[in-house]
């Protein structure tokens, strides 16, 4: 049986096609001011991908904060219950979930079962997210994948103080102005990012396994000081950990139809 698992984020939408276990397909677009359209484009794009048409599918999952508006789900489990089934799938045993996005970080604890058992989200501060990494990195005039990468090469701890993106963007500037390696920025704003995700989940107790998904977890920066911020523990970055909420609505879509 073939299912489609949609994540529906603030900045894009994910989809996958799982058959079984196995993801035979998985696109991403823009989200846009019309969820459910983008949903359509995505999950029509993944279909082309992957050879097939719409009627093999025989079952859609939608999650995100957006999925309320897909109509045409047969199923729209929170994040939180997505990234749960999806990251227990992915790696088996893990107990403690990290999720960052563009728009929000979510720390959840799984028990051995592989079920969620408490969870806790940073909906309200971007300085948690994805996008406040975006924001700095354009005031140093730098790519996503040119200021994670020089993070690594800092030689100096500085402190971020500002707890908004808009005072941190300020404090970058005036770290620029100072003449300070770009690099040492870039740490500070990983290491400021990290201290507002690791205060998630030691909310919850830190508990390995630890897993990491969400578009951030591409950014070795942030990786490294996440694992620093919790004391040194090993953070395992999920596979295509973009997608790591569609994958697991895809398997609860399956799920749901008794497969």
């Amino acid at each position: 049986m073939i299912v489609a698992g949609i994540d529906l984020g603030a900045k894009n939408v994910h989809v996958v096609l799982v058959e079984g276990a196995r993801v035979i397909g998985r696109t991403a677009v823009a989200s846009g001011f019309h969820p459910e359209e983008a949903a359509e484009q995505g999950l029509a794009k993944t279909l082309a991908v992957a050879g097939l048409d719409r009627q093999v599918v025989a079952a859609i999952g939608a999650t995100g904060a957006g999925r309320k508006a897909l109509s045409f789900a047969d199923v729209q489990p929170t994040e939180v219950a997505a990234d749960g089934r999806g990251a227990a799938a992915l790696a088996p045993g893990a107990r403690t979930v990290v999720d960052v996005g563009a728009d929000e970080a979510r720390a959840i604890r799984l028990n051995a079962a592989g079920k969620v058992t408490d969870f806790a989200v940073n909906e309200k501060c971007a300085a948690g997210a994805g996008s406040f990494v975006e924001a700095m990195s354009r005031a140093l005039d730098l790519s996503l994948e040119d200021f994670s990468r020089v993070s690594l090469e800092s030689t100096q701890a500085i402190p971020m103080n500002a707890q908004c993106t808009v005072f941190a963007e300020s404090e970058v500037v005036s770290l620029i102005h100072a003449n300070t390696p770009p690099a040492d920025i870039a740490r500070a704003v990983h290491d400021a990012m990290a201290a507002r995700v690791s205060a998630l989940v030691r909310r919850l107790g830190v508990e390995e396994p630890v897993v990491l998904g969400g578009g951030v977890a591409l950014n070795v920066g942030f990786v490294k000081a996440l694992a620093e911020a919790l004391g040194g523990v090993e953070v395992e970055v999920l596979s295509e950990p973009a997608y790591l909420g569609a994958y697991g609505a895809a398997l609860l879509a399956a799920e749901a139809c008794g497969s």
